[in-house]
């Protein structure tokens, strides 16, 4: 057969391999040890030049990615990628999801994904950016198509609780010989016979060699809003990465982008020589909120910049309610999303990139907001880090 398939986990019945496909076009499940990725499994990916790595203990997350010989990621002070059941979720602090955080791409949701929420005595009702990054995938799966000369993994992640919610994550990671991209598709099913809600945003950390000083990010801006005071003075410098610095605040923007006639947007993150980037390509019907993370602290601190396309901003849960930014699901319903991870070495595709995107800003000049009430968060003590 020319399509083969493996089960490299099932909840149900835990058999699996440990690796198939070619040295080309293949796949390899390890389980790490020792200290706090004690356990954790791990999915690497060999797609040609295109190397990446899964973790479906993490959420079907991406740990990190080469092409060519460049390592797409960035260096977090956590030593993960971090076993779930030593993240504390529910950290009083509401920060406890902090202690796992050092993916490439992290899923936040799916009840709640923004900064974390206490109700009127002060008890924590939702943590940083949810739960759907610390469970583990109940079932994973892999194809190669040798003559397509395309590998498919697709995991099924479940976030419920017993009188809640019930949503099941369905992700489908794509990849073809040769082309430097990773195509992503998601599907949220409400499995509840009651009506659901569901928030979803996509993490997509990027530091060094990428990351450096002068880094530009690049993107199609419609409307543009600083989240606090900090990022306002920082107004002028939104789209350039400063060195790193002890003690630099962090800074975040959210925006709405510009699109094509068939709804496609992207954004884009290069080095100061525009010789590397990474390219973020969705449709904006389904992720029609965009943040722009800029953490600039020390290279031991975690110096890093957060692409963030999502169905909301990542407000706290009650003021993106407020604004009918939480997706409704009927029973059964389910909702898809689109992502494309690209991958740019040498000028030539850096710059085609540029000109790509430059060419969605002529549709209008960005207009900046601020302050805003439509989308910073209602007061300084409901924004938190990343």
């Amino acid at each position: 057969m020319s399509l083969k398939r493996w089960l490299l986990i099932d909840a149900e019945d835990s058999a699996g391999e440990s690796q198939g496909g070619t040295a080309e076009l293949g796949f390899r499940l390890r389980r790490l040890r020792g200290g706090i990725r004690e356990g954790v499994e791990l999915i690497d990916i060999v797609c040609g030049s295109l190397r990446f790595s899964i973790v479906p203990t993490r959420g079907m997350g991406i740990w990190k990615a080469h092409w060519v010989n460049v390592e797409f990621g960035w260096q977090s002070p956590i030593a993960g990628p971090v076993n779930p059941s030593l993240v504390p979720m529910f950290d009083p602090s509401g920060l406890g999801w902090l202690d796992g955080f050092d993916e490439l791409l992290a899923r936040c949701g799916l009840h709640s994904n923004g900064a974390p929420e206490f109700d009127d005595a002060g008890r924590l009702k939702y943590p940083l950016h949810g739960r759907i990054a610390n469970i583990p995938a109940q079932r994973v799966e892999i194809s190669i198509d040798e003559p397509q000369s395309t590998i498919e993994i697709r995991g099924i992640v479940l976030e419920s609780r017993f009188h809640f919610q019930k949503l099941e994550l369905t992700t489908t990671y794509r990849c073809q010989l040769g082309v430097p991209k990773i195509s992503i598709h998601d599907e949220i099913r409400n499995r509840s016979a009651n009506t659901s809600t569901f928030q979803l945003l996509y993490h997509v950390n990027l530091g060094p060699p990428l990351l450096d000083p002068g880094a530009k990010i690049v993107a199609p801006i419609r409307e543009i809003a600083p989240r606090d005071i900090i990022a306002a003075n920082a107004i002028d410098s939104w789209d350039t990465c400063a060195p790193p610095t002890t003690d630099s605040p962090e800074q975040v923007f959210f925006m709405r982008l510009l699109a094509d006639q068939n709804h496609q947007t992207s954004t884009l993150l290069h080095n100061s020589a525009a010789d590397i980037g990474i390219l973020l390509a969705f449709d904006v019907r389904q992720l029609p909120c965009f943040s722009l993370w800029k953490n600039a602290e020390g290279l031991l601190d975690g110096y890093v910049v957060g692409l963030e396309p999502a169905t909301n901003y990542p407000n706290v849960r009650s003021f993106e309610e407020k604004r009918g930014r939480v997706v409704q699901l009927a029973a059964e319903e389910s909702y898809e999303i689109q992502v494309e991870l690209g991958f740019c070495c040498g000028r030539e595709s850096v710059h085609r990139e540029i000109k790509r995107i430059a060419s969605l800003q002529t549709q209008a000049p960005h207009r900046l907001i601020w302050p805003s009430p439509e989308y910073s968060p209602p007061n300084d003590s409901e924004s938190a880090k990343a």
